[in-house]
C-alpha cells in the first residue's frame, strides 16, 4: 500500500506537531517554512524539510506540489500569506487542503478559495478541555461543526448489560454509536445485538445538544 504524501506549510507549534506526528505514523511528510533555523530543527523528524517562501509560486511548483495527497496550510498570523498559499496549492492540483484559520472571516475566505477543511486549533482544544473538565465521563470531545460533534463517553451504569437494539440510542437520545472501545480492542460499527459491558467506552456522533444531554446523564 502506497504511503500517503503530506505537505505541511508553516512550522509553528501546530504545524510542527502535525508534521512530526504524520511522519511518526509512517507517512511521507514534506515540511516547509521560510525560517531556515526552524527547517533545520525539524529536518530529521520528517521525510524532507525545505526552506522557502510559500507565496513564491515558482519555488512551490519546483517541489512537485501536485503529487501530494494532502496539503496542510498552518501559517499563523499572516492571513494574506495563508490565503495565497492555499490558492497556490489548490491551483497546482492538490486534491485535499486543510488550512488553519484565526477567526470566522478568515475561515470563510479559505473555504471560498478551495480549502476542504478549516480548523481552529486553539478553539477546538478549548472545547475539548472544557468538556473534559465538566464531566469525568466525557473522555474526549471533538466539535465537527457548531451543531455536530463526536464524543467518547464512559458508558452509564443504566446502559450496562443491555444491547444497542434495546437501548435504541438513536431514537432515545438522537445519537449514533460508531464504535465501542473495550480494554485494548475497538469494535467499529457494532451490531445491534452488541451488549454494553461495564467499563466500555462509547464513541458516539450526533448533534451537539444531543451529546450534551448524554453528558448530563453520565455526569
Amino acid at each position: 500500500m502506497r504511503k500517503k504524501q503530506f505537505m505541511v506549510i508553516g512550522l509553528g507549534r501546530f504545524g510542527t506537531s502535525v508534521a512530526e506526528t504524520l511522519y511518526g505514523l509512517g507517512n511521507d511528510v514534506l515540511a516547509v517554512d521560510s525560517d531556515e533555523e526552524i527547517v533545520q530543527n525539524i529536518s530529521e523528524r520528517v521525510t524532507h524539510a525545505v526552506q522557502l517562501d510559500a507565496n513564491d509560486e515558482n519555488s512551490l511548483r519546483a517541489l512537485g506540489i501536485g503529487n501530494f495527497d494532502v496539503a496542510i496550510i498552518s501559517i499563523g498570523s499572516d492571513i494574506q500569506a495563508s490565503i495565497l498559499a492555499t490558492l497556490l496549492v489548490k491551483d497546482m492540483g492538490v486534491k485535499h487542503i486543510i488550512a488553519k484559520a484565526n477567526d470566522a472571516l478568515h475561515a470563510k475566505v479559505l473555504y471560498k478559495i478551495g480549502a476542504n477543511r478549516v480548523i481552529f486549533p486553539e478553539r477546538d482544544m478549548g472545547v475539548r478541555v472544557a468538556h473534559n473538565l465538566c464531566s469525568s465521563s466525557i473522555l474526549d470531545y471533538i466539535e465537527l461543526s457548531p451543531d455536530f460533534s463526536i464524543a467518547e463517553i464512559a458508558s452509564p451504569k443504566e446502559w450496562e448489560n443491555r444491547n444497542l437494539k434495546e437501548l435504541n440510542l438513536r431514537a432515545t437520545y438522537g445519537i449514533n454509536v460508531v464504535a465501542i472501545k473495550r480494554s485494548n480492542e475497538i469494535d467499529v460499527s457494532p451490531s445491534p445485538d452488541e451488549v454494553i459491558q461495564p467499563g466500555d467506552i462509547i464513541v458516539a456522533i450526533g448533534g451537539t445538544q444531543e451529546l450534551n444531554s448524554i453528558e448530563s446523564l453520565v455526569r
